[in-house]
């Protein structure tokens, strides 16, 4: 699944936000920045998993020998 693509704007006060659009490209979803960039460090991607697996498999095998 691809991930929402994101629109950057400002509030009135000046805050940065982000504007997640809809295939049809409707707004679905407008966030803050500070809220949505934390939320992207919280989420750990496919590929840290998959390197996180990796390096506890060659941990475990290092102590058996």
């Amino acid at each position: 699944m691809a991930r929402a693509r994101r629109t950057t704007h400002r509030s009135r006060t000046g805050k940065k936000l982000y504007a997640v659009r809809d295939s049809r490209g409707r707004f679905k979803d407008i966030q803050t920045y500070e809220r949505a960039h934390r939320a992207d460090l919280a989420h750990t991607s496919k590929a840290e998993r998959a390197a996180r697996r990796k390096r506890a498999g060659k941990k475990t095998s290092r102590r058996k020998t």
